[in-house]
């Protein structure tokens, strides 16, 4: 991976990421920059997928890869975000 890849994946990762907390019902106590990481995983391995399926390489803008990567950043923002809501504090 070139560093334009890799600055372009933090680039998608960051609004995907966003976007993906953004679809969530209530309030996530989760920092930004969690939601950052959460995105970039997101975005990578929703391009594995959309690539796996012959859905990445599309004319104009790959709809279906930025719902995919969406859907899981939602889901993984989610499961970090319960994981992390659940620590008491005695």
């Amino acid at each position: 991976m070139t560093v334009a890849g890799i600055i372009s994946a933090i680039i998608v990762g960051l609004i995907v990421g966003a976007l993906g907390r953004l679809v969530l019902p209530g309030r996530q106590n989760i920092p930004v920059w969690l939601t950052i990481v959460v995105g970039i995983v997101a975005a990578l391995i929703g391009t594995a997928i959309a690539r796996g399926a012959g859905l990445a390489d599309t004319e104009g803008v790959d709809w279906v890869e930025i719902l995919i990567q969406v859907a899981l950043a939602a889901l993984g923002v989610a499961l970090v975000s319960g994981f992390s809501g659940r620590r008491s504090i005695t």
